[in-house]
């Protein structure tokens, strides 16, 4: 028979956990990357609490005792993973954002734009030994 005098706090934390991963999320979707920063302290130590108190995989996924709290640290885990995704599409975008905007040339990071915020021409114009 497993020990589920902790249940109560584990099912407290598992929703706080599922909170603050919403509260991620809207952050990530808002780019307000101050708060989301600021949320990562406490997911963590959440994290830590919740892995300290669990019970062992095996018994958490096998005894019905614990099945509610095995549905709420599944769906966190979804959580986690649908805020995981929008942070490398966002990162994606970026990287895009910075290629679009830098010459691909290799071993050489040529900005698209010069110095007096004019296009640059890639040896389409008439260089300095030309003139």
């Amino acid at each position: 028979m497993p020990d589920t005098s902790q249940a109560p706090r584990l099912e407290l934390l598992a929703q706080e956990l599922d909170r603050v991963l919403d509260i991620e999320f809207e952050a990530l979707q808002k780019q307000e990357l101050d708060r989301f920063e600021q949320l990562q302290t406490g997911k963590t130590e959440l994290l830590a609490e919740l892995s300290r108190l669990c019970p062992p995989a095996h018994e958490l996924q096998t005894e019905p005792a614990w099945a509610g709290l095995h549905d709420s640290l599944s769906a966190s885990r979804d959580k986690h993973r649908r805020n995981t995704i929008l942070v490398t599409r966002k990162l994606e975008a970026v990287r895009g954002a910075l290629s679009s905007l830098s010459a691909e040339l290799p071993g050489s990071p040529v900005e698209v734009y010069d110095r007096l915020g004019q296009v640059a021409r890639f040896g389409r114009g008439r260089g300095y030994s030309d003139a």
